[in-house]
């Protein structure tokens, strides 16, 4: 029991640590969606910026796009509070926050459903269900 608890304890431990840190793009001012290349990609900093934030102004000379890491509290405050101005329009200001890696880059289309299996599962459950499968033999 007490090697199951460990196991358990040490599983959370590396599952916290992987999901501190995101990658988002970033750039300031650029037209045409065209900072989601490499290397405007940058790590965000560690249990600070948690989510990516994107800007999008209508200007009078085309859409303009601003994209950056965010706290998760600074984003939302921002993209509540510039909801309103958000119309689409000359001088619009659309910010949206999201917080799976590099989600302010472009759309991506949605894969087909199709009968492919299902992806891998993390190597920490992998290794968790490695361990633990013996120990519920033994019951």
């Amino acid at each position: 029991m007490l090697l199951l608890l460990f196991v358990t304890f040490l599983a959370a431990l590396v599952d916290a640590g992987a999901a501190l840190q995101i990658q988002c793009f970033q750039c300031e001012e650029m037209k045409h969606n065209d900072c989601s290349t490499p290397e405007f990609i940058v790590n965000c900093t560690v249990n600070v910026q948690d989510m990516c934030q994107k800007e999008v102004l209508v200007k009078p000379d085309g859409i303009h796009y601003r994209k950056s890491c965010a706290s998760s509290g600074a984003c939302l405050i921002a993209s509540s509070g510039y909801q309103q101005f958000c119309t689409g329009r000359v001088n619009s200001v659309c910010i949206s926050c999201c917080n799976t890696p590099l989600c302010n880059g472009p759309k991506r289309k949605r894969p087909v459903p199709s009968a492919a299996p299902a992806a891998h599962p993390r190597p920490t459950r992998l290794l968790l269900t490695v361990l633990l499968l013996p120990l519920t033999l033994l019951t």
